[in-house]
């Protein structure tokens, strides 16, 4: 992450409870929050797990881009907010949305349902 990004207004004292990965970043696992299904895994900074507390609106912080983005801001496969969680070691988090229409960029609903790999002995 660039030294640009503005410092993130991340309530302390969830700041100091998270672990994140040497460029400062957790992973976050979308969860369709009535079904259970495992949407996306994506990657959320300080700032960006703020703005999705704060907004009701995923947003994620994209490697590749080096900036944030709002899902669904361009594609109109909007991710709704219903709950946040960390895991037992605050290096995740979990997101329960309601997500409108596909969560993978590929277009397929989940970012887990076209490669499945065969279990060994099966």
């Amino acid at each position: 992450m660039t030294s640009s990004v503005p410092a993130s207004a991340l309530d302390p004292a969830v700041a100091a409870r998270l672990k994140r990965s040497a460029d400062g970043l957790l992973p976050a696992i979308a969860q369709q929050y009535d079904t259970g299904e495992v949407l996306m895994l994506g990657w959320m900074d300080d700032e960006a797990l703020h703005r999705t507390l704060t907004t009701g609106r995923c947003t994620y912080w994209s490697r590749s881009r080096q900036e944030y983005w709002v899902k669904g801001d361009t594609s109109g496969h909007v991710q709704h907010v219903k709950s946040v969680a960390l895991d037992c070691d605050a290096d995740a988090v979990l997101v329960k949305v309601d997500q409108v229409g596909a969560a993978c960029h590929t277009g397929d609903r989940t970012c887990f349902d076209a490669d499945v790999l065969p279990l060994v002995g099966e």
